[in-house]
């Protein structure tokens, strides 16, 4: 089964190669336009941008997952790179067939072979646009401030602020000084309290671990506590990656609680593990939520936004998982599989904020998904 599904990958993947190629290079008919020579190295070089792009991906994904990325990094950013060009692409090229199909329907050959033309450096032209815009967006983390009203909350915490990082996905593109970066950012918005969401890092923890060290620099009057993420289950080392964030001194939430105190107020702060996890890592709500009572005020953090527990006395959760869609119009898949896509939303009777995270998982690109570190102020109901 595994052969049959990876001969199938490889079939779509051709097939789609072979439809972009023809689109630009086909479908156009330079030669009519173009002298022969001209036109021969406008296919070509169409045809090249397309397999050398495509081949770069491929060995972008591979090589993430098994090597120590920092010397394949200026190969992996243009491997990982061309999946926002190869999208905005393939969008823009199925545009200009559905208006090229309507006017060979409507008897217009002249007119279908320049919109071929135009659409063609057009489509080409606008993705290398939308995905340089897209590399500019996801290298500005900003601060998202929310506040939300707990009825639960003592009045001694009012005014509590909690910063949620999410999301940081280093390892093929970004390193420490990008988790340094973000540590900067966090500091300057002076949190009570740190919560870490999850998919910290992409590539095994003993090649990329030691990016996430500037974590250790988070300072917070109530500490730093972590969750994981479904991105540290598959890529294996979960176990690893938490025990690594527990030497930097943050506190791993692996099904359990703490209690943030002040003044005679608590704030009960629950960390599942990401829905995928199994065995010993699968989320457990039961335990995460032992000891607590109905009118204590919960803070329940979840990577994913669809792991929200109703009728459970949570009143805020904070999760990640989505960014925000990332490359729009991705963000409408995702609402496919969770419930909300970023910042304040209720979710079963539970106030859910999303982070639309930090990092970026793939192509080190954002494109109407801006990066963020959300801090979040809790106010007495």
């Amino acid at each position: 089964m595994i052969w049959l599904g990876l001969l199938l990958f490889l079939a779509l993947l051709v097939g789609w190669v072979v439809w972009l190629v023809r689109r630009l290079a086909v479908a156009p008919r330079w030669d009519e336009v173009l002298p022969e020579r001209a036109s021969r190295w406008v296919r070509r070089g169409a045809a090249g941008v397309v397999v050398l792009g495509t081949v770069l991906l491929v060995l972008a994904e591979v090589l993430q997952r098994v090597v120590d990325p920092a010397p394949w990094r200026p190969l992996l950013w243009a491997g990982l790179t061309w999946v926002s060009v190869v999208w905005y692409l393939t969008l823009g090229l199925a545009l200009v067939a559905l208006a090229c199909g309507v006017l060979r329907l409507l008897r217009r050959p002249a007119w279908r072979d320049a919109v071929a033309r135009l659409g063609a450096v057009g489509a080409l032209a606008g993705a290398l646009g939308v995905t340089g815009y897209g590399l500019v967006e996801a290298s500005d983390v900003r601060t998202s401030e929310v506040e939300i009203t707990v009825a639960d909350l003592d009045p001694a915490l009012d005014g509590l602020r909690i910063a949620l990082v999410t999301d940081l996905h280093v390892g093929p593109v970004r390193d420490a000084d990008f988790v340094a970066a973000v540590v900067d950012r966090v500091q300057e918005a002076d949190p009570d309290l740190v919560v870490l969401g999850g998919d910290y890092t992409d590539g095994l923890e003993r090649h990329v671990g030691e990016y996430l060290d500037p974590l250790g620099d988070l300072d917070a009057p109530y500490g730093v506590v972590a969750v994981t993420g479904n991105h540290e289950f598959i890529n294996g080392d979960a176990d690893e990656v938490m025990a690594r964030l527990e030497g930097l001194g943050v506190t791993a939430l692996r099904n359990e609680n703490v209690l943030v105190e002040r003044d005679g107020g608590r704030l009960v702060v629950a960390g599942v593990h990401d829905a995928v996890g199994e065995g010993d890592d699968a989320p457990d709500p039961d335990a995460a939520l032992a000891g607590t009572e109905p009118d204590d005020a919960i803070l329940y953090v979840a990577h994913e936004p669809s792991q929200v527990e109703a009728d459970r006395g949570i009143d805020v959760q904070m999760s990640g998982h989505t960014h925000g869609g990332q490359l729009w119009p991705f963000g409408y898949l995702v609402r496919l599989d969770q419930p909300t896509l970023a910042g304040l939303d209720e979710v079963d009777g539970v106030q859910v904020v999303t982070s639309r995270g930090a990092g970026a998982w793939g192509p080190p690109v954002r494109v109407a998904a801006p990066p963020e570190v959300v801090v979040v102020t809790l106010r007495a109901g």
